[in-house]
């Protein structure tokens, strides 16, 4: 039952990306170019609701889907780990035309190439747990 919860609610998100245009190439070029507001807004919207949404678990204690508590961990703070992981994302985004989100939304709208991406951020995740012991966290 809760694996049709889950897909249901990435059906959803998918359709929700797909008919806002935040999985739009097109959309994301404006972006990285400044010639549309569009897709900082949505970026900006879900930044808020993120903050938002964390102070409401945090202040009102509220449970996890398997009536666990939510307890978020603190991270050591450096400034290299931020910036490299950043530009690399960036890249990767400006590259490939979509970020994590969107690739599964274009791969289920039908643009079949978008699965060379999908391989490649899953070998890339890959790599990256073989060598994360070596990368400055």
């Amino acid at each position: 039952m809760k694996t049709l919860v889950y897909l249901a609610i990435g059906i959803l998100f998918g359709i929700t990306m797909f008919k806002s245009e935040a999985a739009s190439w097109f959309r994301i070029y404006e972006m990285f170019q400044f010639q549309a507001f569009h897709m900082y807004g949505i970026i900006g919207s879900a930044l808020i609701l993120g903050v938002l949404m964390t102070y409401v678990i945090k202040r009102f204690k509220v449970k996890s889907f398997y009536k666990n508590p939510i307890h978020f961990e603190a991270k050591d703070k450096s400034f290299y780990r931020y910036i490299i992981g950043g530009i690399l994302f960036g890249l990767g985004w400006a590259l490939a035309g979509a970020c994590p989100g969107p690739m599964y939304t274009l791969v289920g709208s039908g643009y079949v190439s978008m699965i060379i991406v999908v391989l490649a951020a899953v070998a890339g995740t890959f790599v990256y747990g073989l060598i994360k012991d070596k990368l400055p966290h």
